[in-house]
């Protein structure tokens, strides 16, 4: 029924770029049961961010590099039935742990959505798909791992000792996300998206993104000395530093030859340190506590 670009379009092995937000979550839900992490973990990776991914691909329709495709094909129709398919499985399981998080998918999706429908289309807007970004797959996706993990609902999970955590995901998106697009200024002009690293150019995305990888690399220093696990402080800059050491090579390469190297295959290493490092320290940082 579905054609094989179709499932490709979905990039489901992307899903573990995404990841270390639920491991950040799961760390300050240490309480949650064995199958809620099962459960939300299947949810968000196997379905919500798949249907996102496939949502997205038929409208951007992408002749060329997207995040996890390096030659995408055409998409069909078929795509765009499988991404309802794949967000209407995720809503069901969702109702398995309780309406807040049934609702939380729900917003997560319709803002996805929103994000490359052509009635709304919010990547066109710089700043305004830029902080909607950061703040649902960082700050919102962080309250929603959390409410399905411990089966709470918002009334009692808004407090400071998870709306920290959770802004502090965001202010990492905040930098990454834009040097997701510096490959794809060609197609994104084309289309008449002004994504925010096109208006901002290659080299002032790069700028751009180190301002805000400092600013959340001081905000986690701060918060795991606030909370008393100042013991992780050292593991976490030593599982940032591949990341660092790579991005800064990629920088300099971009400083000689920004057409050349600000590419897609240099933007999916970044993105793989990105998240091997990450996932792998919030894992030992919920299994330390």
């Amino acid at each position: 029924m579905f054609k094989k670009s179709s499932w490709e379009h979905l990039r489901i092995p992307f899903s573990y770029y995404l990841m270390p937000v639920f491991w950040f979550a799961l760390s300050s839900a240490t309480e949650a049961k064995f199958a809620n992490v099962l459960i939300v973990g299947i949810i968000l990776h196997l379905f919500l961010y798949p249907s996102s991914n496939g949502y997205n691909s038929y409208f951007d329709k992408d002749e060329k590099s997207i995040g996890g495709l390096k030659n995408p094909k055409k998409v069909t129709i078929g795509l765009y039935y499988l991404s309802l398919v794949f967000f209407g499985i995720a809503l069901l399981g969702a109702l398995m742990i309780n309406i807040s998080f049934f609702v939380m998918v729900l917003l997560y999706g319709l803002v996805s959505m929103a994000y490359s429908h052509p009635s709304i289309r919010l990547k066109k807007y710089p700043y305004l798909s830029w902080l909607t970004a950061g703040f649902f797959q960082g700050a919102i996706t962080f309250i929603m791992c959390v409410i399905g993990l411990l089966e709470g609902d918002l009334n009692n999970i808004l407090n400071w000792d998870l709306l920290l955590p959770a802004l502090f995901t965001t202010l990492l998106l905040l930098g990454s996300y834009p040097l997701t697009q510096v490959y794809q200024h060609e197609e994104d002009k084309k289309r008449g998206d002004i994504t925010l690293s096109l208006k901002l150019g290659i080299m002032g995305t790069f700028n751009f993104a180190s301002i805000w990888f400092i600013i959340a690399g001081g905000t986690f220093i701060w918060y795991f000395n606030h909370i008393g696990s100042a013991w992780a402080i050292w593991w976490f800059l030593g599982s940032m530093a591949p990341l660092v050491i790579f991005f800064f090579i990629w920088f300099s390469l971009v400083k000689k030859n920004p057409n050349k190297y600000a590419n897609h295959s240099m933007a999916m290493t970044m993105n793989k340190i990105s998240a091997s490092t990450l996932n792998f320290f919030f894992i030992y940082y919920y299994l330390a506590q």
